[in-house]
Order: structure tokens, then sequence, then C-alpha cells
């Protein structure tokens, strides 16, 4: 049985990884898989926003799968670039991405929902980095992404002390857009999808480049690359017929240039 599993559902890319008896915690194969498969959902132009979730079950992602580092006697930086750099991939990808979570989001699993762009969650879930408990340190971006989104100090506190929080904290803290019922997760995710997909694809880019430049860039310099980017977005197709289709008062056929 594959451990990701992909479909298509009206220009939605879904990747599910599909371990539960592993609580969809990600081995190398799997982590692979999952940077495999955000590439092949870019280069399908029927593709618009890809979501993110685990197999049904008790865990989004619980985390690395612990029986392989025990097998693995050292580790360089190469190798783990390697092994982890699924998490870039998805923090780079051009289109939309959405971390559908519901159960644990532990360790790895929340480094991967922290790359993702938009994070909704049962308010069944748990969050944490626990790594401090095994005497290692988050790895995937735990470090870096967590503290761009709760801050320093709770940053500082969840990942010295490895405690887990609920889905109702993780929205009071800014780590997930929104805690919701878990019976209406899902809907609530494809809806929000289904509406993001009807933009432009060439603006949906462009305006994902923009916000994440904020993490990169002095503020003058980013107020210089959005202009630069508001530009590309006016002069584009897309912008002449979002434009046109507002004055006819009709919806826009973009076409993603």
């Amino acid at each position: 049985m594959s451990t990701v599993l992909t479909e298509i559902r009206d220009a939605i890319g879904i990747i599910t990884i599909n371990r539960p008896a592993q609580l969809n915690s990600l081995d190398s194969a799997t982590r692979r898989a999952i940077a495999d498969a955000c590439k092949a959902f870019e280069a399908d132009d029927a593709v618009r926003i890809v979501v993110v979730r685990g197999a049904e079950g008790k865990a989004f992602v619980a985390g690395a799968d612990i029986a392989e580092f025990a097998a693995t006697e050292t580790l360089t930086c190469a190798a783990m670039h390697d092994e982890w750099q699924f998490t870039d991939v998805i923090a780079a990808l051009r289109l939309p991405v959405i971390a559908m979570i519901d159960g644990f989001c532990l360790g790895g699993g929340m480094e991967l929902a922290m790359a993702c762009d938009l994070r909704f969650a049962s308010d069944r879930s748990r969050f944490g980095q626990p790594e401090i408990n095994l005497g290692i340190i988050p790895g995937a971006g735990g470090t870096q992404r967590l503290p761009r989104l709760a801050g320093e100090g709770k940053a500082m506190e969840l990942i010295l002390t490895g405690d887990m929080v609920s889905a109702a904290d993780a929205e009071r803290f800014g780590i997930i857009n929104a805690a919701v019922p878990a019976d209406e997760l899902e809907a609530r995710v494809m809806k929000l999808a289904g509406k993001i997909a009807t933009k432009s694809p060439y603006t949906l880019a462009r305006a994902k480049a923009a916000v994440k430049a904020t993490a990169e860039r002095p503020l003058g310099d980013g107020l210089r690359y959005e202009q630069e980017l508001f530009v590309e977005c006016f002069n584009s197709a897309d912008g002449k017929e979002g434009v046109t289709a507002f004055l006819e008062k009709r919806k826009p056929a973009f076409k993603g240039a």
C-alpha cells in the first residue's frame, strides 16, 4: 500500500499521508513521496491549490518514524537536508497549500503543517514539538517557523518543554487559522480551497510570494518587491480579464497567464 495517496478534485490536489497504523509518522520513503507529489501537482495545470491531510485515525502526522531514527547510527548535515527537504518543497510551491489537521500534529508533522500556507484543525487535534524529550531538537523548520507564527516566547516554551497544546490554544497562539468541529473540518477546508481555486493562478503565485517575502526582507525591500509583483499582475492577461469581468459584471475566466 502506498504511504502517500494523491487525487485531484475540482482543481484541488489532495495529498493523503497514508500510514494510519503508524499514526502517519514520516519515514524516509514517505517524506520523499510527499515532495514528489507536491512537484507533480506544481507541474499540472489542472491543479490550482493543494490540500495535505493524514489518513483517518488518530493523527494528522504524529512525527518522524522513531524506529528509523534508532536505526541511523550517525547523521550528516547533507543527509539531513536531503531527508527533510520536503518541508522546503512545500513552502516553496507556487501553489497555495492548506494543511487539514485532524488528531495529533507533532514534531515533523507540526513542521509539515507550518510549511503550508494555511492550517485548519479539528477541535480534537493536539500540537507540539516534543523532540526535546528524545534529546534532540526540531530539525525541519520548527525552531524557525514556530516563532514566526506564535512569537519567540511561546515558541521557546513549546520547544523547551515538549508540551502539547490543544487546537483551541494553537488557534489562540496563531499556529493555526482556526479550530473547527471534527465533523465540519473537511467541508470547511474544501470550501475554502474551492474558493481559492477560482482565483487567477498567475496572481495567486505572486500574492503568496509577496507575503512570504516578509520573513526574508526588510520592510523597504518587501514593499518594492510587492510593487514589482503588482505591476506583473496588472500587466498580465489575467489582470486585464479580472478588471474587464468586474466592469461587465460577470465571473472572470482566468487562464493563468
